[in-house]
Formats: C-alpha cells, structure tokens, sequence
C-alpha cells in the first residue's frame, strides 16, 4: 500500500533466483527480426533462451504476455541523472560540475545519487539504463553508465569512466548584442578557437608525458587521459553547429581517438563526412526548435532519418530539463513520423545506444546470453496513447515500478472510494 513517505518504500529488487518465462508476446529482438508468439527464458540474470518454440522449465515463474509487446530495456544516452535533482537551482540537490576547465580525473559515478526520485519515475517509462555525464566549462570529467535499480552507486554500476566529456567552446556570435554588452566585446570566435589550440596542447604534453618511462612527478589530468589514448575509453564532445563538429573532427583525427558527437543538432549537414570518420551522434533534443533561425521548423524531427539514410551510428536521447528525460521512447516514435521505421525507432534507443556506449555485448538487444534487461508493453512503445509498461526487469530481476506519481495517486485513489 502506498503511504505519505511517497516512494520511500520502493526497494532495490533482490538478485535472481527463479527461472522466469515470459511467452505469448510479441518480441521486438532489435537484433534483426521480430518474433510473434514468441517466448523468453531469463536465468541466473541472463537471457538463456528466446524464439517461437521455447519449452517451459518445471518451477519457473511464468508471465503470460498475451498481446503484449516484449522489448529491450532503454537506455538513456547522455543524461545528468542523480548528478541534479531540481533543477531550479537549489545546491543541496546538485552535483554535477566541477570548477576549472582541466577535470579529466574528476569521475560523475562517485556523485551519482541511486536515491533520486526522478529514477523511478525513467523505469515507469522502460528506462532501465543510462549514461551520467559531468558538466563544465570544457573538459568535465568522466562519464560512467549506470542501471537504475541499485542502493548506492557501487551498486548502480554498469560501466565505469567509459568516456571523458567535452564541451566544446560556442563558436558562434549572438544573433542580437546586449545593449549592455560593450561594442568592443571579445568575438567569441576567435576566444573559442583560442580554447581548442589550448586542449590541443593540453592533449599533446599529455601524450608526451604518458609516454616517458620514468616520471619524476605525477600528473593526475595527463594520467587520466590514459584510457583515452589506449582506446578503453571514448571521447563525448557536445557539439551542435557545423564548424564545432568539424573542429572535433579534426582533433579526432589529430589524436587518433574514439569519438561520439553529443548534441548533433546540424549533424545531418555532415552525415557522410561522420560516417567515413566513424563517428556516432547523440542526438540530444529531437522536440525542439531547430538551432539555425533558417532551418526547417522541423528539422529536428528529419535528422534520424537523414543520418540513418547516410549510414551513421546514432541515438536518440531526451535531456528535457520539463519533463526530466522520461519521455525518450516517444522522441523516438516522433522520428517514426519522419521517415524511420519503427524498429530503426527502437534501436535508437536500445542497441545503437548501447553499441555506442560499448556495452552491446551485454545488453541493448534480446539475444542468448546478454543480460535480462527486458521490458514488457501493454502497447506501442513509440506511442503516448497506448505505451504502459506493465513489468520490468533488470538482469533478471523484476523491479517495482511504483514512483512518487504512481503512489499518490493511489493515496488519493484509497481516500475518495475510487479504488
């Protein structure tokens, strides 16, 4: 029963212990095809076995799925989730930068908060995964992936510091000054492209210290960077326009690092060149308006497609500070509308998620052997009218999807006799 604490009384799920099968649903793979009638086995946390002709194990918990979709849990691409709590401001509730331009040996995981209330309310919408990143002037620090069923953040992890995170100066003029703003204001151009020279720098002694033998002192922000050099860890550069994706092209190839656009929001203008670099986009904000006051009014909303067409690796994401990220299956059902199909929709925000967060050996797809990261719909996913998520369960164990909303309602529910 629900009670005033509100989501107080939701608990961490206990690890598996009973084979559960879930059959007669429709199970959506993402790794090829789709499988009606289909059945899945879930044992020791694992995917032990899916198709049409599954057999029952004695003792097992079942779950008829009768007219139900069966999908891959979602993952968040780029989120600062557990790092800020309201995002009015109150400092209490926010963790999520560091002061100083230099961070790279700062890491968003020991700061992540498996307690926050948003949490719950990301499961109720079949997120089950996501990627926490910093924030800051320039090089935040580390981003570590995390599932969202834990006590503390030891427990929460997933992958660890899989990508250092970059925030790439504006390059790019305000279309109206202040009147407040002295006519001789620095060009934030030239100051930006200042910046770059000075990460490219930054990133050269870190090469030349990292290859001496002997040290004779430490440095923390060049060892930091380690993982990066040795391809162990991925480069996130949050860039929109044109030229600052084109300059993070040239660092890539300069340094010889992996490298994800975040943001992306003209990356359709540089498709092929992304795909021929093999860069992935994280496509941040698909419900909003376009960057450029020239672009089509829905061009968000066209750029999965374009970048799908062109052959380029991409998520889609939802950082809407609004509704607080809970709405990323339906940004993904808005790509629909403009040219992917569903399950190139799905695996936006599934597998391709996933593969560009190097976890798609464990997860992101229904397939023998990843983990049990499952959701199961009474709907369409893609779609606000008919998607409720009636049961959930990561590696293997079935979480509560009960959240502060859910519980007042039946609070309310219980106090007028509407229950």
């Amino acid at each position: 029963m629900s009670n005033i604490k509100a989501q107080d009384n939701v608990y961490p799920a206990k690890p598996q212990s009973q084979t559960i099968v879930i059959k007669n649903g429709t199970i959506h793979t993402i790794s090829g095809h789709i499988i009606n009638q289909g059945a899945v086995v879930l044992k020791n946390g694992k995917i032990a076995s899916v198709g049409a002709d599954v057999k029952e194990e004695a003792g097992a918990m079942v779950i008829d799925a009768k007219g139900k979709n069966i999908y891959p849990g979602l993952i968040l691409a780029n989120t600062d989730l557990g790092l800020r709590e309201i995002t009015s401001g109150v400092r209490g509730s926010n963790d999520f930068r560091e002061l100083g331009d230099y961070n790279t040996e700062v890491q968003s995981l020991v700061a992540y908060n498996a307690d926050s209330r948003i949490i719950n309310t990301l499961r109720t919408n079949g997120i089950l995964l996501a990627c926490v990143i910093p924030q800051g002037s320039l090089l935040a620090g580390t981003a570590s992936v995390v599932q969202l069923d834990a006590w503390n953040w030891q427990d929460a992890v997933y992958k660890s510091d899989n990508a250092l995170y970059l925030d790439m100066p504006s390059l790019m003029k305000s279309p109206r000054r202040s009147p407040f703003q002295p006519v001789g204001a620095s060009d934030p151009i030239k100051e930006g492209l200042k910046t770059l020279k000075e990460v490219d720098q930054f990133f050269t002694e870190a090469k030349s210290y990292l290859g001496q033998e002997k040290k004779e002192n430490a440095n923390l922000k060049f060892e930091a960077l380690r993982p990066l050099f040795e391809k162990k860890q991925k480069l996130f550069v949050h860039a929109d326009i044109s030229r600052q994706i084109l300059l993070a092209i040239d660092l890539k190839k300069k340094h010889d690092v992996d490298m994800v656009i975040v943001g992306g929001s003209e990356s359709y203008l540089l498709a092929d060149l992304l795909r021929q670099n093999n860069i992935p986009v994280i496509l941040n904000s698909l419900h909003a308006l376009p960057t450029m006051q020239d672009d089509d009014v829905d061009q968000p909303f066209k750029t999965p497609a374009i970048l799908q067409k062109a052959g380029v690796l991409f998520a889609i994401n939802d950082d809407s500070d609004n509704a607080r990220y809970r709405n990323l299956s339906f940004n993904a059902g808005t790509a629909v509308a403009y040219g992917l199909t569903k399950e190139q929709a799905l695996a936006s925000i599934t597998l391709n998620a996933a593969k560009i967060l190097g976890i798609d050996h464990q997860t992101g797809s229904i397939e023998v052997g990843k983990d049990a990261n499952l959701i199961i719909c009474d709907g369409d996913l893609l779609d606000m009218r008919s998607s409720t998520i009636t049961d959930a369960f990561i590696q293997g164990r079935k979480i509560d999807l009960s959240n502060k909303q859910t519980q007042l309602y039946e609070r309310y529910m219980h106090r007028y006799g509407l229950n």
